[in-house]
């Protein structure tokens, strides 16, 4: 039976994180040739993986949140002579970029351990509900902080939407932006995924998510798409367009494994899918930071459910919440078993000895 691993990476598994001036204390925003380097590093650790299981079959996702600042950091700079990019587009770029650096190096590290394969990189589009409730209510925030006077007035000069971030530790205000993170429904790019899996490649997908678009709907004959590009037909075609938004790369993940098990059943095949959500912590924890902090370390199904949907739910939402609610989407669409952990406790994971492991039941 085909096993396929899907490995979902942060963006911080190709941008370093946490890193602070020696001299300042001022964080330290990575360039290229730092990406590059953490990014070999985490290819180093596939290779070794995939080495280990060769049996296996692979599909690579990623995310892209610092890369995304970066390239909104980089608009804001340059508003006064350039035109500001959409989040589309601002995806598309990421992915093309990011994919580009983790194919060519997990490819070098495969070479170099007698491995023949290559990694190939797919711009991939995700669809989502144009009525989705994030598009009124924006929850994702993105690109940097601001104060709360700062915030008003993009909120006024650029029609963006800001929340309150947070409170330093001297007790002032932190405003971000904050952009509609729809829930994804399909993967247009899905048969391509595929053929690259058919054709022995490691495919490198969904990055940041997907580039979000939505499907153009008919009036009086004509699609409507973006930038008074329009389409006349009679007939009902589907039509895609994008749209201001970032979805969760980890929901991606998971739908991603949902509609490989689909298409392989469709067929009478029968295969076993995994997901690991590669992240900085050693798994997913309760009490995370506190002195009562608790490791989980193996946990069916339904006792994660449980955990998670508890009032208040223990795991936050801008960190590992979005994980476990991954997971959980995961095993429902019919994946085999899940894991949160880092690259380099990989094969202590699958031991039991490190990370989280979820299974059915």
């Amino acid at each position: 039976m085909k096993r396929i691993r899907i490995f979902a990476f942060g963006g911080n598994e190709v941008s370093p994180a946490g890193l602070k001036d020696e001299k300042t204390g001022k964080t330290i925003n990575p360039d290229i040739a730092m990406q590059w380097r953490r990014t070999k590093k985490t290819c180093e650790f596939v290779a070794d993986i995939m080495k280990t299981h060769p049996q296996d079959t692979y599909i690579i996702t990623h995310g892209n949140g610092p890369q995304v600042g970066n390239v909104l950091l980089r608009a804001e700079y340059s508003r006064p002579i350039l035109a500001s990019l959409p989040l589309d587009v601002c995806g598309a770029d990421t992915q093309g970029a990011m994919g580009y650096m983790m194919a060519q190096l997990l490819t070098n590290e495969l070479k170099l351990k007698g491995i023949n394969k290559i990694a190939a990189e797919t711009v991939t589009q995700v669809l989502v509900d144009d009525d989705d409730p994030d598009f009124r209510n924006p929850s994702k925030f993105i690109g940097p902080s601001y104060t709360k006077d700062e915030a008003a007035r993009r909120k006024e000069q650029n029609c963006w939407n800001v929340k309150l971030y947070k409170r330093d530790e001297e007790g002032n205000e932190i405003w971000r932006r904050v952009v509609p993170s729809p829930v994804p429904k399909t993967i247009i790019e899905i048969d391509i995924i595929e053929k690259n899996i058919e054709a022995g490649i490691i495919p490198i997908c969904v990055g940041g998510g997907g580039v979000p678009v939505i499907e153009i709907k008919r009036e009086s004959g004509i699609y409507n798409a973006n930038y008074g590009i329009s389409y006349q037909s009679q007939d009902d075609v589907r039509l895609l367009k994008g749209v201001e938004a970032v979805i969760d790369k980890d929901l991606a993940s998971a739908l991603l494994g949902k509609l490989l098990l689909e298409k392989a059943k469709a067929r009478g095949e029968e295969i076993e899918i995994s997901l690991t959500i590669f992240t900085g912590e050693d798994g997913a924890k309760l009490n995370y930071q506190k002195p009562d902090q608790a490791d989980l370390r193996k946990l069916n199904l339904s006792e994660l459910e449980k955990i998670y949907f508890s009032e208040p739910c223990p795991f936050p939402s801008g960190s590992m919440g979005p994980k476990i609610k991954a997971i959980i989407e995961f095993l429902r669409f019919g994946g085999n078993i899940a894991y949160i952990t880092k690259t380099d406790l990989f094969e202590e994971t699958l031991k039991g000895k490190a990370g989280t492991t979820v299974i059915k039941r």
